[in-house]
């Protein structure tokens, strides 16, 4: 039963997401939705996700499906996900000439790049809290570390793969080596 949930979730997931980020809220919803996954488990999924080569929602279903039930799980989830993707993909492209200028088609993206955007800055907010703010207020390294990977991406435009390589390095360093220095 719970490999056909899997697969119905992400199928939902797949169905209703556009890809990439846009795919994390929907993602945590049903992981929370049926108590598969903690808030802590689901930080753990996107940033192994995002460090992980290949599609994120993918990523993430390949994650959670073994998180929640094995091998088994994973090939569920993946099917799941990848079903809307082959569907709408094979559809598109027998329909493609058809909509090819289409003033309906222009809508509906102008419809949906917004709510993409909203779908984003609703993950940023609940990553956001999970990551930066603890029982004890503030962490103030990983906002450090968040504003410096910032600066070299913005500033510097060091490309992503360094800075994932930068913030995991000053992560391990801050909370790995500096807590066992001071025992």
């Amino acid at each position: 039963m719970v490999l056909l949930e899997l697969y119905l979730s992400f199928l939902r997931i797949g169905f209703t997401s556009f890809g990439g980020i846009s795919m994390i809220p929907l993602i945590l919803e049903e992981m929370e939705a049926h108590s598969w996954m903690t808030a802590a488990d689901l930080s753990n999924l996107i940033g192994i996700a995002e460090m992980t080569p290949g599609p994120m929602g993918l990523n993430c279903a390949t994650f959670a499906g073994i998180q929640t039930a094995g091998l088994p799980g994973c090939l569920a989830a993946v099917l799941g996900v990848l079903t809307p993707t082959l569907t709408l993909t094979l559809t598109a492209a027998l329909l493609f000439e058809k909509f090819r200028g289409s003033r309906r088609m222009s809508g509906v993206l102008r419809v949906i790049k917004p709510m993409c955007i909203a779908m984003i800055l609703t993950v940023i907010v609940t990553l956001s809290r999970e990551t930066y703010v603890q029982a004890e207020g503030l962490d103030w390294y990983a906002l450090g570390i968040a504003a410096v990977s910032f600066v070299l991406l913005r500033r510097f435009r060091w490309p992503v793969p360094w800075i994932v390589v930068h913030a995991a390095g000053w992560g391990l360093i801050l909370y790995g080596v500096l807590p066992r220095l001071a025992t």
